[in-house]
């Protein structure tokens, strides 16, 4: 690792911190500036009626907002330092907030003052912070929310702007805090509120650099230098091989509209958000107010966060994706919806005909050797199919 370079933007971001907090304490005393940043506070938020937010975890959301007025609503998040699983047999150090990889969904109101107690567990060894990308302040209250082990820090912020937005650890160094784990999504409703649907669920994509390659067994350490390369060994939805998939797949019914949130918290990668055999009816580009119509695929930078709506009237298993698809068939980055309810014949018939293929001029098949050895692919649920010279088709390890 180039610890020079390392230094440098670590020194940089520190500086930045230390001007900000310079700036502040040069103009009041120290004791005087918090009792001032106190009483404002308490002046701005005492007429509102206090909330206390339902937080939950993925893939699930809060119920939406039913109220018409701003109110303060307080956020309860507590970081936590544990070993969890990336896939069943793989283990990882994660750091977290409340326990989960992805951090809890957060839903307020256009205009809500948004109370954030963060407190950090005892058995932390390092400080956490939180950065909102839906709060307009400086690092996005990172410095308000700099907490030591065994401490609460408290701050507030006012949820100017509607949108679905990141939130994340903001403490040095930045990058590793996000590469383990700590990160989620904060909806900031529009005053009117959303329209109406059946179905809302919660995804978060992100990446995870091991020392040890895909699926390797045991406790896996952080691979810095992987990190550095941008060269992941997992790229999952919801902080687990297989969270989306199977026995935990999404439910839906034909006819309903389903609200997918998905975020994209990186570190490093981009998303090509796509579900195979829809089409997304609206996507809020980047989370904003952009509605784009009739999307098969959306691009969700790293760090940003998307809104995506669709109705789906055939049931069966509906596959979503990143469709830089390596990464979804060996590195983990796949999902389902069973989507249940009647066959729709006047949209699907499903296959007619399986019959021979009288070629004209038939050609042998020219094999051509490939490192199939070393693909470690996810199953999508396709089964190897026998060739008419006799070769099974090309299986998974």
């Amino acid at each position: 690792m180039n610890e020079q370079r390392r230094d440098f933007f670590r020194n940089s971001a520190l500086g930045l911190a230390t001007i900000t907090l310079g700036a502040g304490l040069s103009l009041i005393p120290s004791a005087q500036a918090e009792e001032k940043a106190s009483n404002t506070a308490t002046t701005a938020v005492e007429n509102l009626p206090e909330i206390e937010a339902e937080l939950t975890l993925a893939p699930n959301v809060p119920k939406p907002l039913e109220r018409n007025y701003p109110a303060k609503v307080v956020v309860k998040l507590t970081a936590l330092e544990q070993i969890m699983d990336l896939m069943d047999g793989v283990q990882f150090k994660f750091w977290t907030l409340n326990g989960s990889v992805p951090a809890p969904f957060i839903r307020v109101r256009e205009g809500d003052m948004v109370e954030v107690q963060l407190s950090n567990s005892a058995s932390s060894m390092m400080p956490h912070s939180l950065d909102f990308h839906a709060a307009a302040v400086p690092m996005g209250g990172a410095l308000a929310s700099e907490t030591a082990p065994t401490r609460t820090s408290t701050f507030q912020f006012r949820a100017l702007r509607s949108g679905i937005y990141l939130y994340h650890c903001g403490s040095q160094p930045v990058d590793i805090h996000l590469a383990k784990g700590m990160y989620g999504l904060v909806l900031v409703e529009p005053k009117e509120g959303l329209p109406k649907v059946d179905r809302e669920f919660y995804i978060m994509q992100s990446e995870f650099y091991t020392k040890g390659e895909f699926g390797d067994p045991g406790l896996q350490p952080f691979s810095m230098q992987k990190a550095i390369d941008e060269r992941p060994e997992y790229v999952l939805f919801n902080g687990k091989v297989g969270a989306t998939m199977d026995g935990n797949a999404l439910k839906a019914k034909t006819g309903e509209t389903i609200r997918l949130f998905v975020g994209n918290a990186g570190p490093n990668l981009c998303s090509s958000f796509h579900l195979i055999g829809a089409v997304f009816d609206n996507v809020y580009v980047e989370g904003g107010t952009l509605v784009n119509h009739n999307v098969q695929t959306t691009l969700i930078p790293s760090g940003s966060a998307t809104m995506v709506e669709t109705r789906i009237d055939v049931p069966g298993t509906y596959v979503f994706m990143d469709h830089s698809i390596f990464r979804a068939v060996n590195k983990g980055t796949m999902g389902q919806i069973v989507v249940e309810g009647e066959k729709n014949p006047t949209i699907y018939s499903g296959k007619l005909k399986d019959e021979a293929f009288k070629e004209a001029n038939p050609q042998k098949p020219q094999p051509v050797p490939y490192e199939i050895d070393s693909h470690k692919g996810i199953d999508m649920g396709h089964s190897p199919h026998e060739h008419s010279d006799g070769n099974s088709g090309a299986t998974r390890k």
